[in-house]
Order: structure tokens, then sequence, then C-alpha cells
């Protein structure tokens, strides 16, 4: 399985419902079920919101694999750099199963 060579590593999980979750990816499995390690759901709002971007702690974080839209290695140097609770974006719909 391709997600093998990420396991230990610092990965993004994107869901079909539009969430984006960060954390290590401790295991996964041939259906895609992911399990993070000191995982944090980094919830991004759009500019014309006052409240500021934030991230969520969830420490161990189980995602089912049918939720998994997009799952990648996170360069933690640069990640480090971000402020993300300055960062600002659109809303993202979420993926229809056809």
């Amino acid at each position: 399985m391709a997600l093998n060579a990420y396991l230990n590593k610092k990965v993004s999980v994107l869901t079909i419902d539009g969430r984006t979750m960060v954390g290590t990816l401790l295991s996964c499995d041939g259906s895609m079920n992911l399990v993070l390690q000191d995982a944090i759901e980094r919830i991004i709002r759009p500019r014309e919101e006052e409240v500021p971007s934030e991230e969520v702690p969830l420490g161990l974080y189980i995602i089912r694999g049918d939720s998994v839209a997009v799952c990648g290695r996170v360069d933690e140097e640069l990640d480090k750099s971000i402020n993300w609770t300055e960062v600002r974006g659109e809303v993202l719909g979420t993926t229809k199963h056809v």
C-alpha cells in the first residue's frame, strides 16, 4: 500500500466532508482507515469572519477510510513557519459519491 511510506511521518488528511486533520500516521490498512497520533484539526475561517482560524487538538485519532479524500506528507519545516491562526480561505464543499 502506498501510504506505508508515510508511516511515522507527519501527514495532512482532507476528508470528504471538508475537514482537515494533521498528525503522525501511526497505522493504515487496505481500506484506507488511518490512525493519527498527536492529531489536530485545522479550521480555516473565511476572510469575512472576525473569529481567527484555529487548531483543535484531537490526540490519537482514527479516520475511517470511506471518509478520506486526500492524504499527503507535510513539509514539517514549512508547516512550523506558518501561523495557522492568521490563515484565511474559502470554505470547502463536501465530496459527493456518484
